[in-house]
């Protein structure tokens, strides 16, 4: 059987639309749910998010949109983006992260469209996954100290974005990268040929400065 990591945060649209594509995946691929803050990867890498750039978030808004659309999964703006994340991620440390529990949060606010700041709403999907006595346990350093090991694995591992598979070291980043990986897990040597290490280890022509 082979492994695989993914990497993602429910603060990100694309998480949602390849979560809802694991159908698509190898039934022999076992794949460990690894719940991280983005934007810890954006302060680590220096990078900006997408919605902090004003064209590029109307853009990506409307791609997500679209690609949803296009791939007849249900989806619905939660009623403000970004938004903070953090409680459930560590809900979904909570709950294991299991599949189940994963895909049901991504629903409820990716599907349902509730604002994950609503006390009443948060309150009903802990209960929906069974998770009694929810805000101790999401507050518990125990809970704290998982997700940010996560974040530090995920640097670890090269992590640059969500979501992000990893397999065999190798890692494929983003929901429209799910034909690639497939094609990996697929074919024999995929990254063996010639012209795949040569770009490998193609040198830098240019760097910009800082």
């Amino acid at each position: 059987m082979r492994r695989a990591a993914w990497y993602f945060d429910f603060i990100s649209p694309f998480s949602y639309l390849q979560i809802e594509q694991f159908g698509r995946l190898p039934a022999d691929l076992e794949v460990e749910l690894v719940p991280i803050v983005f934007a810890g990867l954006l302060t680590h890498h220096g990078h900006k998010g997408p919605a902090e750039i004003a064209a590029k978030r109307r853009f990506t808004y409307r791609f997500v949109a679209w690609q949803a659309q296009q791939a007849g999964i249900p989806f619905r703006f939660p009623p403000a983006h970004p938004f903070n994340p953090i409680r459930l991620l560590r809900l979904a440390l909570v709950c294991g992260p299991t599949l189940a529990a994963a895909r049901t949060i991504f629903r409820h606010v990716w599907r349902e469209g509730h604002a994950p700041e609503d006390d009443q709403a948060f309150a009903a999907l802990a209960r929906a996954l069974g998770v009694e006595d929810v805000e101790a346990r999401i507050n518990a350093q125990t809970t704290k100290d998982r997700l940010r090991a996560n974040g530090e694995r995920a640097i670890a591992a090269g992590i640059f974005g969500v979501p992000s598979f990893v397999v065999d070291g190798e890692i494929f980043w983003g929901a429209d990268a799910t034909g690639f990986l497939l094609d990996y897990l697929g074919t024999s040597g995929l990254f063996s040929a010639a012209e795949m290490q040569r770009i490998a280890e193609l040198p830098t022509g240019s760097v910009r400065k800082s």
